[in-house]
């Protein structure tokens, strides 16, 4: 790790009148593990008055019960029931009402790959058995029995495998598409703008597409996790015909870069391998490679400063539709800490939350974002190492370094002369961010 100074532009003042109306779906936070209540309330505050353009939330159906820990929210038991950690049916349907008001999209995670482990009453009082395959809408026959996933070589053997133990769901059975199909619908009636279709990986192609053509074609983005020696039919590239895919080589490729040489980031995009901009979901880290889950490899709030200035870079960079996490602290990588559940304090209140959005140096870079959408990069500036500067179009530029140095003066009197307004403002609004002032801040 670099002893480092770092420094990024807030913009705050050259941000003032920017709009903020952005194209397409705008950048969107992940509020991992937050109440809805607590959601609608950060829409009204500061996702709409700052710009963002959506929200994702934790999958709003009926799962495995068991709050001490995050993950069994992603063990659905039924999707007619909406009583879940995030609260009953009428706070959802009241945050959707309440974000879409605020100009922010509601985006749900959507969990369909599988079913709950175990045994026992859910979140919304429905029984469960996996042992004999038996759920409120779904019985043995709705299942794959394949035994467990072994080998990513074989993609019918991810496709048709139990992930993890967990009951797998015939996704190519027409009754469980219909059932899936009408839980989404029943959320698009309400106001939820489209999904996150969890573990899409571990589900053929066109079981996903046939689900989401049911459910009227809604806006989707699919996790598929790439990785080498993995069969060539799940990756990331077989799934864009369907809609946007996760892209977890940004996030990697950001982190060896800025524990690197960020000069390098010039290039960054498809030329890297990854996927087409017009496809690719993008973030810095997300919940999963932040527990050390899906490969990890990426910068945490664990990076502090660091990390920040990763998202700044990513808002700024014109690649990919762009998401920020938003989640809780943890201590280290045990298991304990890394399965924990959210605190029960209320987000934002205390140092257990993160509440990355709320950070100058991210908040400010959406509106950032929303400003330049469609414009180019251009007047790249590097110093053959840690620092480097460009602009966006004759709109707005962004400076960013992770080595101490008085450059910007430098770089400003190289700018041309197009860019001379938006340099200016640029340089009245920069903010230096020493160790000393990062270490006075959360992490």
């Amino acid at each position: 790790m670099h002893n480092t100074l770092f420094r990024t532009a807030l913009l705050a003042a050259a941000l003032g009148s920017f709009s903020h109306t952005a194209s397409a779906e705008g950048v969107m936070v992940h509020l991992f593990e937050w109440k809805f209540n607590d959601i609608a309330n950060e829409c009204e505050t500061v996702l709409g008055p700052k710009g963002f353009g959506g929200v994702q939330v934790s999958p709003p159906a009926e799962h495995k019960q068991g709050s001490q820990v995050w993950w069994t929210v992603y063990q659905p038991v039924s999707y007619k029931n909406f009583n879940s950690f995030g609260g009953c049916e009428a706070e959802l349907r009241s945050m959707i009402a309440r974000c879409n008001a605020a100009g922010v999209k509601v985006y749900a995670d959507a969990v369909f790959n599988h079913m709950a482990s175990g045994s026992g009453t859910a979140t919304g009082g429905g029984s469960y058995n996996s042992g004999q395959y038996q759920y409120p809408q779904f019985g043995y026959n709705d299942f794959h029995h394949s035994g467990d996933i072994t080998n990513y070589g074989d993609s019918n053997n991810v496709w048709n495998g139990a992930l993890y133990g967990l009951p797998d769901l015939n996704t190519g059975s027409s009754y469980v598409q219909d059932q899936i199909a009408t839980y989404m619908k029943t959320l698009l009636g309400w106001g939820v703008a489209g999904f996150r279709i969890d573990a899409a990986k571990h589900m053929a192609p066109a079981d996903v597409k046939a689900i989401l053509d049911k459910a009227g074609s809604p806006r989707a983005y699919l996790e598929v996790i790439g990785a080498g020696g993995e069969s060539p039919d799940i990756q990331p590239g077989r799934y864009t015909y369907i809609d946007t895919v996760t892209e977890f080589k940004y996030g990697t490729d950001l982190a060896a870069n800025f524990n690197g040489q960020i000069k390098n980031l010039k290039t960054l995009g498809e030329s890297w391998g990854l996927l087409p901009s017009n496809k690719a979901f993008v973030f810095v880290d997300n919940h999963d490679p932040e527990r050390a889950h899906g490969g990890g490899g990426m910068l945490t709030f664990m990076q502090g400063a660091r990390y920040d200035l990763a998202n700044t870079f990513m808002l700024a960079w014109p690649y990919g539709w762009k998401q920020v996490m938003s989640a809780y602290r943890f201590e280290n990588m045990g298991t304990y800490e890394t399965d924990k559940g959210a605190p029960g304090s209320t987000p934002c209140t205390d140092s257990q939350w993160n509440c990355e959005q709320r950070r100058p140096t991210i908040m400010n870079m959406v509106l950032f974002r929303n400003r330049t959408e469609g414009q180019p990069v251009s007047n790249w500036w590097d110093n053959g190492n840690n620092q480097i500067a460009f602009s966006r179009g004759t709109r707005a530029s962004s400076p960013s370094t992770t080595r101490a140095a008085r450059w910007w003066p430098r770089c400003r009197r190289s700018r041309p002369a197009s860019t001379a307004t938006s340099w200016g403002a640029m340089t009245t609004a920069a903010a230096v961010m020493s160790p000393s002032t990062a270490a006075a801040r959360p992490a």
